[in-house]
């Protein structure tokens, strides 16, 4: 395996002939990350809730990647958008889109809105196109996952209470435990897919700047004020790429910068929370995500 340290998009393989679906493509990271891959020849699908917003991010392309990209409608947050979002072979799954911070609201199918499109909606997803993947799927984590808590009897924190840096915690640590469960539902069908993770640091994106919180905001937009703090999208897109791209990356590994507890830096395999890697737990969130959207085994419909 290449070494992680210092590894940069120069380091990407060439991506010709292989394709990908990006969520959230059209801005932050998912851009970066759709700009590094076209920029390698491959084919990307940005996958999109707003396809406009989209065409005009695919338009900042250089003209050989905005070639290489295409947009298609998804949105994660209505579980039939995502029934209805049908792909040919995909190489690569990037679940990469996702909400933080947000006023109380509830997705189409009456979920909570954070983990109904961080966790739930890119489950589903990766339901609909396993059968399609030929190589692996990647889960954007988060430092956040940290102060995480699943509770699989109330995970639209309906009995707990909402709290949105508390829900996009947990949000964030069940695509962790999800990503991991998949790997092991991969493995024990003898699929030779892959599900791997990665979070890419403290990264200066419009993600942060969602809340309705604003004391919340003021200290995310003073961390991304300060110099040599917060990472700009195409740095924090590093893990993502690494997680995307690297040939050997073990299925079930967790991509993260190599600085300052995994803030900056470059990629490295990193470690996650000892809760994330609770097998019982991510068990029974992938069996109870699977019931939500009607799916019961590994890359399967029923």
């Amino acid at each position: 395996m290449p070494r992680t340290r210092r590894w940069t998009s120069a380091d990407i393989p060439d991506q010709t002939g292989r394709t990908f679906v990006v969520t959230g493509a059209n801005a932050g990271i998912g851009l970066a990350t759709t700009a590094a891959l076209t920029g390698r020849g491959g084919r990307v699908i940005m996958a999109c809730r707003n396809p406009d917003k989209a065409e005009a991010a695919r338009a900042t392309l250089p003209a050989a990647s905005r070639d290489l990209a295409r947009v298609r409608r998804l949105d994660l947050a209505d579980l039939d958008s995502v029934a209805g979002f049908v792909a040919e072979r995909v190489d690569v799954l990037i679940n990469n889109a996702g909400l933080m911070n947000i006023p109380h609201a509830l997705t189409a199918q009456g979920h909570e809105m954070q983990f109904g499109v961080n966790t739930l909606g890119h489950h589903a997803l990766t339901a609909q196109l396993a059968p399609h993947l030929t190589d692996r799927v990647v889960w954007l984590g988060s430092l956040a996952h940290l102060w995480g808590r699943i509770d699989t009897d109330d995970l639209s924190m309906e009995r707990r209470g909402y709290r949105p840096l508390a829900a996009y915690g947990n949000s964030k640590l069940g695509c962790l435990m999800l990503a991991y469960e998949w790997q092991r539902r991969f493995d024990r069908a003898g699929s030779g897919l892959r599900s791997v993770a990665a979070h890419p640091g403290y990264t200066a994106t419009e993600l942060i700047r969602r809340s309705d919180r604003r004391v919340a905001d003021r200290v995310f937009q003073l961390g991304n004020s300060i110099p040599g703090v917060g990472l700009t999208p195409d740095q924090g897109a590093l893990p993502v790429l690494y997680a995307a791209t690297v040939p050997d990356i073990a299925g079930g590994a967790y991509v993260g910068p190599d600085r300052l507890g995994g803030l900056r830096g470059y990629p490295e395999i990193a470690r996650s929370s000892r809760r994330s890697h609770d097998r019982a737990v991510a068990a029974d969130l992938w069996q109870r995500c699977s019931d939500m959207v009607g799916f019961v085994r590994a890359g399967r419909r029923r």
